[in-house]
């Protein structure tokens, strides 16, 4: 079964549909690449799926060990680079609002670091994930 739709609206834009759901994504192409930027482009859902992966999977691990994770954001900054214009680089950076020990704070680590997106992407991407504690 297929897992999404994706139709082109014109004008640069797409809309995606998840089937099981229902819920729908617009894209937009960036203005550095001819579009008006006002939505997430296919390259920011890129390096938006990499920390929305490592969330869930820290939420995960977490859960079995019951640590809170509640609060946690991770801020997404996407690189790209030309010839061929790709994504090189995506910097996470993971911000925690609860104390943790420092074995919880290894399990959360490895959570992120093994996410299925983590090993998806193309390993000349160079993935920068930093973890703030400020619990």
């Amino acid at each position: 079964m297929a897992t999404s739709t994706i139709k082109y609206l014109g004008d640069l834009r797409t809309e995606a549909t998840h089937i099981q759901s229902g819920d729908k994504i617009i894209t937009d192409a960036p203005l550095d690449n001819n579009g008006k930027g006002e939505a997430f482009s296919p390259t920011d859902l890129l390096a938006t799926s990499l920390a929305s992966c490592m969330l869930t999977i820290m939420g995960i691990a977490a859960r079995g060990r019951t640590i809170n994770i509640d609060g946690t954001t991770c801020e997404i900054t996407k690189v790209m680079a030309a010839e061929p214009r790709r994504v090189s680089e995506i910097h996470a950076a993971l911000n925690f609002v609860n104390p943790y020990t420092d074995k919880e704070k290894a399990v959360l680590e490895n959570a992120a670091k093994t996410c299925p997106v983590f090993y998806s992407l193309h390993p000349d991407i160079k993935k920068v994930i930093t973890f703030n504690y400020s619990g």
